[in-house]
């Protein structure tokens, strides 16, 4: 699932085109518009354009197979 940018929110600035690994993100310096998620299936979920950016106007949705890995490591007991 690709991350969903608030148009709202966003200062469009783009930052999250600028960190972005996998260079999901189209931004028009010139323009200065929303930044398009142009490669949504490209995204590896690694959380860098939340991150970044300053006007909190990213989320992002985890798909359900990789939120069922995850196991918070304090319902973790030791073997006895």
């Amino acid at each position: 699932m690709p991350p969903v940018i608030d148009p709202a929110l966003c200062k469009k600035c783009g930052r999250c085109a600028d960190i972005c690994n996998s260079h999901i993100f189209y931004f028009n310096r010139d323009a200065r518009e929303v930044p398009v998620v142009r490669y949504p299936e490209e995204c590896w979920h690694c959380d860098c354009c939340v991150l970044e950016c300053p006007a909190k106007a990213i989320t992002l949705r985890i798909p359900l197979p990789f939120t069922m890995l995850h196991v918070p490591s304090n319902t973790l007991k030791p073997r006895s």
